[in-house]
C-alpha cells in the first residue's frame, strides 16, 4: 500500500520562505515521477515541480528560480522536499505531494497517490 504523508506549510509573510516535506512509502521511485501541485483558492490545480528517478525536475514557470525540490531515499521510504523562497501571496494554496500524481478537470488527485494537502497561506 502506497502511503503519502506531507508537513510543513503554515502562514508567513511576503517574501519569506517555507519548507514542505513529504513522505512516501510503499512506492518505487523509478516506477514514476514524485513531485508537488498546488491548488489555488477558487483556482485550477496546478503542478509546481516534479523530479523523476532519472534525475529529471520540472518547475512551473511561476516557481523557477524561488522553489527547489529534493529527493531522498532510506529503507524504501521516499522523501520528497521542496523548498519554497521569496513567497508571494500568489503561492496562496493548498499543497499537495503525490506520487505518479495526475491532475484532470482543474482538479488535484485523480489519478495517482496523494497526501491530503497542506495549507500554505502567504500574506501581503
Amino acid at each position: 500500500e502506497v502511503q503519502v504523508v506531507e508537513s510543513g506549510g503554515g502562514s508567513v509573510q511576503a517574501g519569506g520562505s517555507l519548507r514542505l516535506s513529504c513522505t512516501v512509502s510503499g512506492f518505487k521511485f523509478h516506477d514514476a515521477a514524485l513531485g508537488w501541485y498546488r491548488q489555488p483558492p477558487g483556482d485550477m490545480c496546478e503542478l509546481v515541480s516534479t523530479i523523476s528517478d532519472d534525475g529529471e525536475i520540472i518547475y512551473t514557470d511561476s516557481v523557477k528560480g524561488r522553489f527547489t525540490i529534493s529527493h531522498s531515499q532510506d529503507n524504501g521510504k521516499n522523501t520528497v522536499d521542496l523548498q519554497m523562497n521569496s513567497l508571494t501571496p500568489e503561492d496562496t494554496a493548498v499543497y499537495y505531494c503525490a506520487a505518479d500524481g495526475n491532475v484532470a478537470g482543474g482538479l488535484c488527485r485523480q489519478g495517482g497517490y496523494w497526501g491530503q494537502g497542506t495549507q500554505v497561506t502567504v500574506s501581503s
